[in-house]
């Protein structure tokens, strides 16, 4: 977005875009750095259904602005879900509150309350919400992290078994307590399965996916020291181990408050500490099981894959997003009438 020098103009000759720029700048200093990319977003959107609407922000005055385009813009977000567009409509709604509070126009404040209020859609069942874009990036970034020469022997097993952790539950579906309670002894490596004891104690098989097992495999074998030294047969040994200083020599399982902390490391190193709060261990079961139904459209599938007892579980869990359901319903009936 181009806009004029801050330094060369006054309010009565400051453009709509050089607004937008300084509310942004304000956002940046007063926000995280999740929050400001989000209102960043939304701003970007909101100049681009202005300048569909023939309104350029570059030769706007910000003087002669109303709060009348927040109609175009609740229009224009209906292809966004309802939580994009209460976000949006919240950055929007926050700026117009910045040039009341700066004279920088003459806002009814009241009628941008009303418009919004409005003709934003309210919120149905509240479904599961988890940041799907993020744990996808963090797995590739994870995956594509190369341990250097600079780490020493512990950080490079723990960021071994953390991968492996952190890839067992996005391509499994298992429940934190049940990937902290794998033994060696329940992977059937040729097969690419563990038979584990999950909820209710019901037995039960869980695929893995190649890369999984790829992970898994590379830290075992910068773990096969400590297994051998270990005194007990290998099947018998914690699958995710502890390599701190309380375990010592011993291979001792990680508890699922490790596991919970392992997410909230690797989520806060290779993405951001604003977003830890967003992704939990469960975050990754809500990922495997949207995954399975989006993929393969099959319910039932998805739900034997995720050991769900009651379908209706998996339909709460593996919902398909707003965006999703309106491009399906165009092509299969609109695109076909």
């Amino acid at each position: 977005m181009e806009h004029e020098n801050p330094q060369n103009s006054s309010p009565e000759n400051t453009l709509l875009s050089t607004s937008i720029f300084q509310y942004l700048e304000s956002v940046s200093l007063s926000r995280s750095p999740h929050t400001f990319r989000t209102y960043k977003n939304a701003l970007n959107a909101f100049i681009q259904c202005l300048i569909e609407h023939d309104l350029d922000p570059n030769a706007t005055l910000v003087k002669n602005f109303d709060e009348s385009p927040l109609t175009w813009f609740s229009v224009y977000l209906k292809n966004h879900s309802p939580a994009t567009e209460t976000l949006y409509l919240t950055a929007v709604k926050n700026f117009y509150e910045y040039l009341a509070a700066e004279k920088l126009a003459d806002i009814n404040l009241p009628r941008v309350k009303l418009l919004i209020r409005q003709r934003s859609r309210k919120p149905g069942q509240r479904l599961p919400q988890f940041p799907k874009d993020y744990i996808e990036i963090l797995l590739e970034k994870m995956q594509s992290f190369i341990p250097d020469a600079t780490m020493d022997e512990t950080e490079r097993i723990r960021f071994l078994r953390d991968r492996a952790f952190l890839l067992t539950l996005a391509d499994t579906g298992l429940r934190v307590h049940e990937a902290c309670n794998l033994r060696r002894g329940d992977m059937d490596w040729n097969e690419g399965k563990a038979l584990i004891i999950g909820k209710g104690n019901r037995e039960a098989i869980v695929r893995f996916s190649t890369r999984t097992i790829h992970a898994l495999k590379e830290y075992l074998t910068q773990r096969a020291a400590l297994d051998s030294s270990s005194g007990k047969p290998l099947s018998s040994l914690p699958l995710f181990a502890r390599h701190d200083k309380g375990s010592g020599k011993k291979i001792k399982p990680i508890t699922t408050t490790t596991g919970r902390n392992i997410v909230k490391q690797r989520v806060k190193e290779f993405l951001d500490e604003e977003i830890s709060l967003e992704i939990t261990p469960h975050s990754f079961r809500h990922y495997f099981v949207t995954r399975v139904l989006v993929s393969s459209g099959n319910l039932k599938l998805a739900q034997e894959l995720a050991r769900h007892r009651n379908i209706a579980v998996t339909q709460r869990y593996a919902h398909l997003s707003n965006e999703e359901l309106d491009q399906g319903y165009w092509q299969a009936i609109e695109n076909n009438s």
